[in-house]
């Protein structure tokens, strides 16, 4: 399917204020954005916002991507379903408040970015009284690598995506396939081979801790979680110089859905 352009005021970076009217056109397509498929492969977790009567609620989840049609498929129609086109799986346990959100609202919102995170210190104010953040011990080597990677505008995007969430029956065909994708994608080199690596090539020598496991032991191979898959239907991108753009993911075939049974 072509692709439909966006606006030109998109492009020409409009103040983070603009907001698309009901006739702005969107850049419709089956995949998603080349930009918000490198910041998916790239980025650890992303934000989970969920909401009831009127409440929202927001999560930080490890999660996997699936491109469109990269699930196996079966000429058998009465196998379980997923969603054809691009869709994130995540877990979560059953008695937290997102599961139960998703039960009653299945609409979601999803923030990935590529921003490296590392906040400096206030400047003290001359008026008002306002007093600096305390600034502590010097900044460590990696915070200033990081701040220096930002400057140098190796970050870029937040991507928000908009879709439609699922929380699959546990034991079923389809929710297997999912954790056991969800499992392998979240499972990596041990900490402190991956802070040895990442360090040593700035000249930082890694200190003794060790990250964790991101929370995968917790919140993906315990048995009890439950598995859910968010079919994305659209979103918007920003960019650091205030530049936004709308994109929608056209409907497939089928309703958007393919069939899990067996081999591919």
């Amino acid at each position: 399917m072509p692709s439909i352009q966006a606006p030109a005021n998109a492009d020409a970076h409009p103040p983070l204020s603009w907001e698309p009217s009901p006739h702005t056109e969107r850049a419709i397509s089956q995949r998603l954005p080349e930009e918000v498929v490198t910041c998916l492969e790239s980025a650890r977790f992303l934000h989970l916002a969920t909401c009831t009567n009127n409440r929202p609620h927001v999560s930080l989840m490890n999660y996997t991507y699936l491109p469109p049609n990269s699930r196996p498929t079966s000429a058998t129609t009465s196998a379980p379903q997923l969603p054809a086109g691009p869709a994130i799986i995540m877990t979560s346990n059953p008695s937290s408040k997102k599961t139960q959100n998703l039960i009653e609202n299945p609409n979601v919102s999803l923030l990935v970015h590529d921003w490296v995170s590392s906040r400096p210190a206030n400047l003290s104010t001359s008026s008002g009284g306002r007093e600096a953040s305390p600034t502590g011990a010097r900044a460590s080597s990696l915070a200033n690598m990081l701040m220096q990677m930002n400057s140098a505008a190796v970050s870029s995007i937040s991507a928000t995506m908009n879709g439609e969430a699922r929380v699959l029956e546990p034991g079923t065909e389809e929710e297997r396939w999912a954790r056991g994708m969800h499992l392998a994608n979240n499972t990596f080199e041990s900490s402190e081979g991956r802070q040895q690596r990442s360090l040593s090539s700035f000249g930082i020598a890694p200190s003794d801790g060790s990250a964790g496991d991101g929370g995968r032991g917790s919140y993906i191979e315990d048995e009890d979680v439950r598995v859910v898959v968010v079919r994305i239907t659209g979103g918007r991108i920003s960019d650091w110089k205030g530049g936004v753009k709308d994109w929608v993911i056209a409907e497939q075939e089928g309703d958007g859905m393919v069939v899990v049974n067996g081999g591919s």
